[in-house]
């Protein structure tokens, strides 16, 4: 198989995917904070990331009218305006505005159809550096200055680190694509994805039912490893399988010493079981194939950055059912539900700003769309801060046709809603089902810990 060129492996590195993972790779900016998202007309959303031209994100189903996603097909929403923020990472090798932009799109679409009783919804995103004092700054800008009436479509590196006293202070809660493990332990912060420790669990769980005598996994050296590696070395223990966790220095300057380094320690009969992002992994995996060594091991697993067609169609078909990543959405290429064929049909229509096009992050956008929507529609009388938040926080097993189980936001001192999984492998290009939902395992103790606090 031929290498990725060089131009390729660019590009990939601008895909944004949805194994959060990959925030924490990226290096600190200096930039100031500017706005993403656009308004409430029913054009495309917000101005266009960086690193990629805009997308149309693929065909949807011809069956499928946008004007399903409002309650008044057609009809434009005339109503006044009804602000939610968001705060995302966007900075060189991580961009996490697909998101909001995706989330934005939504809105477009039901304020093109009805609106939210009639009002206009609108998502003013600010992005952020990695800077705390910024990520602290932008949260007092959308709550105290532009006064948006609550909080949905974040996902950053540090926000829930630096601002989820402020969100309880506040009594805002926050629907979020998080990342930092203060997105998932905190009371105020509710999201639709797993995050990298949850996901590499689901990896390395699924490497286990095939019963290998080893795991080797493998992450980039980062500040969070230590927390990431926590649940796949429950999971192995309990299996009483070894696992050996290895770190790499970013960008990988010799990915055939790594893959070497992989397969030596995993052994004929071990896993080898990846949380890079794709571009990363990618180089692994060609190195792996071009040493001869991706049959080496038992099987080669992924965290859900790996999730992508774009890494399946540079992989090449010698790694058909060779190579499992965890999926935290429903696949988009395995499924032909009204939910994602509206989802196609939306980001088609309006999600012009959405770079990424058809993948996990415009889902996760999507999803957050759905679910802020469902709960902004069950208001009685005026918006406000009080009825938005409390909106929010009372959504309860809501079928949202993406995740493999309903979603609930919960009064709860921690919140991990998304913690059931599919499993995807390599098909000729496309990454298709190997398992359906599967629970993530409560053997990782704050997976436990939830669902004790969940009633679960």
């Amino acid at each position: 198989m031929r290498m990725f060129p060089a131009l390729s492996r660019l590009r990939l590195r601008h895909v944004v995917i949805a194994a959060l993972v990959a925030a924490v790779l990226a290096g600190c900016g200096s930039s100031s904070s500017t706005k993403t998202g656009g308004g409430g007309s029913s054009g495309g959303s917000g101005a266009t990331n960086s690193g990629g031209s805009s997308s149309s994100g693929g065909s949807a189903s011809a069956s499928t009218d946008t004007s399903k996603c409002g309650p008044k097909p057609g009809v434009r929403a005339t109503g006044s305006t009804i602000s939610v923020g968001a705060i995302n990472t966007k900075q060189p090798g991580t961009d996490f505005t697909d998101i909001p932009n995706m989330e934005q799109a939504y809105f477009n679409c039901v304020n093109a159809n009805g609106g939210v009783n009639g009002h206009v919804v609108k998502l003013i995103g600010l992005t952020e550096q990695t800077q705390p004092a910024q990520i602290a700054a932008d949260a007092k800008q959308l709550l105290e200055t532009n006064h948006v009436l609550g909080m949905t479509g974040n996902s950053s590196i540090l926000e829930c680190t630096i601002n989820h006293a402020y969100w309880e202070k506040t009594g805002t809660y926050v629907i979020a694509a998080g990342i930092a493990p203060e997105c998932y332990s905190t009371p105020n912060i509710s999201n639709v994805n797993m995050g990298p420790r949850y996901s590499s669990d689901g990896a390395v769980q699924y490497a286990l039912t095939q019963h290998p005598s080893k795991i080797v996994f493998d992450q980039s050296n980062v500040p969070g490893t230590g927390y990431i590696a926590a649940g796949p070395q429950a999971l192995a223990g309990a299996a009483h399988v070894p696992i050996t966790q290895l770190t790499e220095n970013v960008p990988i300057q010799d990915a055939n010493s790594v893959a070497l380094k992989e397969v030596q320690d995993a052994g004929p009969n071990g896993a080898v079981v990846l949380n890079f992002t794709p571009p990363e992994a990618l180089v692994i995996l060609q190195a792996a194939q071009k040493l001869g060594l991706e049959n080496r091991v038992k099987l080669w697993g992924c965290s859900t950055p790996c999730n992508t067609d774009f890494l399946a169609s540079a992989l090449g078909p010698r790694w058909n059912h060779k190579f499992f990543v965890n999926a935290e959405l429903t696949p988009p290429d395995a499924s032909n539900s009204p939910t994602m064929n509206l989802y196609k049909a939306i980001l088609k229509q309006y999600g012009s700003a959405v770079t990424g096009g058809i993948g996990s992050f415009s889902q996760m956008g999507f999803t957050q769309g759905e679910i802020a929507v469902h709960a902004l529609e069950s208001v009685k009388g005026p918006y406000t801060v009080q009825s938005v938040n409390t909106a929010f926080h009372d959504v309860k097993n809501y079928d949202t046709g993406m995740l493999c189980q309903p979603w609930t936001f919960g009064p709860y001192p921690l919140h991990i809603p998304n913690n059931t999984d599919y499993t995807v492998t390599p098909e000729n290009g496309k990454m298709v089902i190997a398992q359906g939902c599967t629970a993530i395992s409560s053997v990782d103790p704050q997976i436990a810990e939830y669902r004790k606090a969940a009633g679960g």
